[in-house]
């Protein structure tokens, strides 16, 4: 019979490889792809520029991705144009596709006359863009999944549109 002493020690080795094998294999996903829709101006003032950026989401995985939360970059025609994280819990389907939106506020009169320039155009022709992030997935031991796409997007601004031709 085996006494408490060793019964405590084999115990405590098995829990410690146990956990040891968990946080070495950490779940590895696939790289979902993930585009830039459109891009709203949803309000023009004075003191600032309301956008609402809408992106679509492919997973490649055979298993759903709970989202937790995005950090993104943006950059429209070489200029950055928004950073930052966002909370907001959603799935994107084992292999299937999804949207989310991020809203952002940028005060264009502060930034570079380029920008401002290139958001006011980006009504009348495609921007050229470039987009980076990480999304935070809601399942244990999964890593930050990570993605980056270019490429083209007119933006939607009937105010924009409206406030130009005055």
């Amino acid at each position: 019979m085996m006494d408490a002493k060793h019964l405590r020690t084999i115990v405590f080795g098995t829990l410690a490889c146990f956990v040891a094998a968990c946080a070495s294999t950490g779940v590895t996903l696939e790289r979902p792809g993930v585009s830039l829709r459109n891009v709203d101006v949803a309000d023009v003032g004075l003191d600032g520029q309301t956008f609402v950026l809408n992106f679509d989401v492919i997973n490649p995985n055979p298993i759903p991705l709970p989202i937790r939360s995005v950090s993104y970059g943006i950059e429209l025609d070489g200029f950055r144009f928004a950073s930052g994280e966002t909370q907001g819990a959603f799935t994107v389907p084992a292999n299937g596709d999804s949207h989310f939106e991020i809203t952002v506020d940028v005060d264009l009169m502060r930034t570079a006359p380029q920008l401002m320039f290139i958001v006011r155009e980006g009504v009348y022709r495609d921007v050229p863009y470039a987009l980076e992030g990480r999304f935070a997935i809601d399942v244990p031991f999964a890593n930050p999944v990570s993605f980056r796409n270019e490429g083209s997007i007119r933006l939607n601004a009937t105010e924009l549109a409206a406030d130009s031709s005055d």
